[in-house]
């Protein structure tokens, strides 16, 4: 288990997790979000390659539509 921080809050993740598996252990969807670890934007075709490190910073942020 390591320690990383999503959106400002630490949480524990098995070793070797990608962003696909944080993602589904956060129960998210895939659709419409934007995901950076510590500050640079991983594209989504990229997300199954990005292993997550202890103290690593994720921010993960959902589109909206406004007007």
């Amino acid at each position: 288990m390591i320690s990383i921080v999503v959106n400002e809050k630490r949480m524990g993740i098995e070793e070797n997790s990608n962003v696909i598996h944080l993602l589904n252990h956060l129960k998210a969807t895939q659709d419409g979000i934007a995901v950076a670890i510590n500050s640079m934007v991983i594209s989504k075709d990229f997300w199954k390659y990005e292993i997550l490190f202890e103290n690593d910073v994720v921010l993960i942020i959902k589109a909206t539509q406004g007007g």
